[in-house]
């Protein structure tokens, strides 16, 4: 992941806890694209970010809701505005909108990075939390570091795609986790953004919707295993990425014989889907497995065995498993 610029400044509340203040680095002092230390932070951040909840959209053209960073991002862009005169007009909004929520403090990591053809714009902010490192009398000492992997306040703007103009595209994504809905207002009125597409609602729809294909087509299990493994892989590959799932792109996957089936069944099934999909981790988590726990008995299986070789019996609270492992029958067989 090429990182092209990035800075880093610091949000803090003042002594009497009535606002944010904003401590900006100097304009200088932006990070250089080849600075290892800076690229490893951005890629913990990234990976962070993919895994998290979040809500989608696009800049709004106009309204209340639309605000100054499309033009201030056109403005950098075409070389008008410096990368760190863009960093610090976003910190600035961002402590204004944030006065209320004062425990948000930390550091705010700008990053404009690019990945294959992709280019984009992550903001992020990181808390600081205190360790212990080992110095070089090896003696234990206070070591406080970034915690990378609990992010609260964060957004991702796909350049390349917002460039695109495509009329349907969803390039701005943000943190939107269910105890953050002031957080998730806040960047949403940042970014002057309108939400679109509901990741976790289009991603079930999708999953129903190729559940429903895999029936109709009537396939074995271990050919049904196969599709729903390369849906699956190809999602999270695109998680990883940072991108939307393409619905034509994906049917190629899914039938390599008959690219477009699976699009044309989603189409002519009027499923309501857009041309391309956020995909929601958690929602393909559960695609993948049930499970289940409770009095001593541990249930887990694949999804796709639902209705062949594993039935559920609504009516009578009953599973009914057709084919058992044959270790679990081994020792079941012991016990006569």
């Amino acid at each position: 992941m090429p990182l092209l610029q990035s800075i880093v400044h610091r949000l803090d509340p003042t002594l009497d806890g009535e606002r944010l203040t904003l401590t900006a680095a100097p304009q200088e002092q932006a990070a250089p694209s080849d600075d290892p230390v800076m690229t490893s932070l951005v890629g913990a951040l990234n990976d962070t970010y993919n895994t998290k909840p979040k809500g989608w959209g696009r800049f709004a053209d106009e309204g209340e809701s639309a605000g100054p960073l499309a033009v201030w991002l056109r403005a950098y862009l075409a070389g008008e505005q410096s990368f760190a005169e863009l960093s610090v007009a976003l910190a600035e909004r961002l402590a204004k909108q944030l006065q209320e929520q004062l425990s948000v403090s930390g550091y705010l990591v700008i990053s404009h990075q690019r990945q294959g053809d992709t280019e984009t714009l992550l903001i992020a902010l990181v808390h600081q939390r205190e360790g212990i490192g080992i110095n070089a009398e090896h003696h234990a000492v206070p070591a406080a570091q970034l915690n990378t992997s609990q992010l609260t306040l964060a957004a991702r703007i796909n350049l390349t795609q917002w460039q695109s103009d495509a009329p349907s595209a969803q390039y701005v994504s943000f943190l939107k986790d269910r105890g953050g809905k002031k957080l998730a207002e806040s960047l949403v009125a940042l970014l002057g953004m309108e939400e679109g597409v509901d990741a976790p609602a289009e991603t079930r729809t999708l999953l129903k919707a190729f559940s429903d294909y895999v029936e109709k087509e009537d396939y074995d299990d271990e050919v049904s295993r196969e599709k729903t493994d390369t849906l699956v892989d190809y999602a999270n590959e695109q998680l990883r990425r940072g991108e939307p799932m393409t619905l034509e792109e994906l049917s190629g996957l899914v039938n390599e014989q008959q690219p477009k089936a699976f699009y044309e069944h989603i189409r002519n099934a009027d499923y309501g889907l857009s041309p391309e999909i956020p995909p929601d981790k958690r929602t393909l988590s559960q695609f993948r497995r049930f499970t289940g726990r409770a009095g001593g008995v541990s249930i887990s299986f694949d999804s796709h065995l639902l209705g062949s070789s594993i039935e559920y019996d609504a009516a009578q609270d009953r599973l009914i498993i057709k084919q058992v492992p044959k270790q679990l029958r081994e020792q079941l067989t012991k016990q006569d």
